[in-house]
């Protein structure tokens, strides 16, 4: 899987349209739910060690929801072949998907072991574990991962994801904030950042973030405003 976290998420976002709720309220679209414009079949393209064929199957799995039939056949290829470590990233992602995070977490960790110059796979596990209610494990694994590479834009997005929910604003500013830096034209960045800041009450930043989002992304400017309490503009 090589493919952006934050490219997966600009698909997701597009893909939401739930009324009243940004990207935050549907935060597990980034990777696990990522059928809508051919995403998934990008990503699997981007698997090593799997053949086209067992492309073919899981897209086919996930296309139906069988996300058990994912976890089973991602499973059943772990048995023969265990140090292939994209089959452990699928079978992650096919239990985070059923919402069986400690299974998960379990999977994205051994693809760490088995590749951990692999940031994307750091990057899911930390997602994983904040999804799966444990936010203070998710800041330590993206940390370990700053050390391996601190030049990540996806990294520094799931450290402001994770401040956040740990109700930490100024340090999620700043988060995201680098993540910008490094990967300037990503919405679901300034969208995290435009909270940060309406929970600062640096409402002049918020904004001039408002106002870059709004023209490239209106309905994505109004979900911020909607979710910061704060006037469309």
């Amino acid at each position: 899987m090589r493919a952006r976290l934050a490219a997966l998420a600009a698909a997701a976002l597009l893909a939401v349209g739930v009324a009243g709720c940004g990207p935050h309220a549907q935060i597990a679209n980034l990777v696990f739910s990522l059928l809508p414009d051919g995403t998934f079949t990008t990503f699997l393209g981007n698997l090593k060690g799997v053949s086209n064929e067992n492309q073919k199957t899981i897209e086919a799995l996930a296309r139906k929801g069988d996300w058990p039939g994912v976890a089973k056949f991602a499973e059943d290829n772990i048995a023969k072949e265990r140090r292939i470590a994209d089959w452990w990233v699928v079978a992650g992602i096919a239990y985070a998907q059923m919402e069986q995070f400690d299974k998960a977490n379990a999977r994205f960790a051994e693809a760490v072991r088995l590749e951990p110059g692999e940031m994307e796979y750091r990057n899911l596990l930390a997602l994983s574990q904040r999804l799966g209610g444990e936010p203070e494990r998710a800041l330590r694994t993206l940390n370990e991962a700053l050390r391996v590479n601190n030049e990540d834009p996806d990294t520094f997005f799931l450290l402001g994801e994770t401040y956040m929910a740990l109700n930490q604003p100024a340090r999620a500013a700043q988060a995201y904030e680098r993540a910008m830096s490094l990967l300037p034209d990503a919405v679901e960045i300034w969208y995290g950042l435009g909270l940060a800041y309406a929970k600062l009450g640096r409402t002049e930043d918020f904004r001039d973030v408002q106002q870059r989002l709004r023209a490239v992304d209106p309905r994505l400017a109004d979900q911020l405003a909607a979710a910061a309490g704060k006037p469309a503009r």
